[in-house]
């Protein structure tokens, strides 16, 4: 299967999803099934639970998606900077004494960390994880027109659901623009040392701002053009919902509940 990158060099996440093998089911099972994981990993908190959600949402997205395991990871790689911060701040402390089973001396405090302070983070750590892996479960086997449909029959107000469309799509009309731009700046050796790199970024980041309001213009009057009244309205594709899906994944979800009541 042939998976399509962003021309920014990140990673397209719709592409994936609209080259997915579970793009067939129906969104709202997707949607309804991956909150229900996640709202699960989040009350049941343990570690057990967390592991087997992101094993499962890996295999399933993975194998039966057959999105490619590198391009998984890398994905899944793009939270793991803010996670990993959460936890250190989680795990160290501050304080005026030496405390704890390590400790740094920074001359005006010190950076104590414990055992528990350590295991506390990784436990959450994992739970974050969980969570993020039922997300992506969802996103990566469903276009996105297709969650906002989801959202529209639910009852969630227009201009949310709107609002919520053109921001995702207009980022990355936003990061292909940067992307050009930091392409042809160092086509010029625009960040051949560092005083020539911060040069670089302000002009980068004065065009792209000049450039973020043509593209606003050139995108309401593309709308306009296709009879904009007000209202988006998405073509959408009537789905089955096979029964060995909804057995399977019943069946996995009362295993989870069964070995968290005996686990807990």
């Amino acid at each position: 299967m042939h998976m399509h990158h962003h021309n920014t060099g990140g990673i397209a996440i719709d592409s994936y999803a609209c080259n997915s093998r579970l793009r067939h089911i129906s969104a709202g099972f997707k949607a309804g099934f991956s909150m229900l994981l996640l709202l699960f990993c989040i009350f049941a908190d343990h570690p057990v639970i967390s592991v087997l959600l992101i094993l499962f949402a890996a295999s399933v997205t993975v194998f039966l998606g057959g999105i490619p395991l590198h391009d998984y990871l890398s994905v899944l790689g793009i939270p793991v900077f803010f996670v990993l911060l959460g936890g250190i701040a989680i795990a160290v402390d501050l304080s005026l004494q030496p405390t704890g089973d390590f400790y740094l001396n920074l001359f005006f405090c010190y950076l104590c960390v414990t055992y528990a302070g350590i295991l506390k983070a990784f436990f959450l750590m994992l739970k974050v994880f969980g969570a993020v892996s039922c997300m992506f479960l969802m996103t990566l086997s469903t276009p996105s027109h297709e969650l906002f449909s989801v959202l529209h029959k639910i009852h969630c107000p227009s201009l949310f659901t709107e609002l919520m469309h053109m921001i995702y799509r207009y980022i990355f009309i936003l990061l292909e623009v940067q992307h050009n731009m930091q392409i042809s700046a160092e086509a010029r050796l625009g960040f051949c040392d560092f005083r020539t790199s911060c040069y670089s970024f302000g002009q980068i980041a004065a065009n792209l701002f000049i450039v973020a309001l043509k593209k606003a213009n050139a995108y309401y009057d593309a709308m306009e053009a296709r009879c904009y009244d007000g209202t988006l309205c998405f073509l959408e594709e009537k789905k089955k919902l096979p029964l060995p899906y909804i057995i399977s994944s019943g069946t996995f979800f009362l295993f989870l509940v069964v070995l968290w009541l005996f686990i807990r």
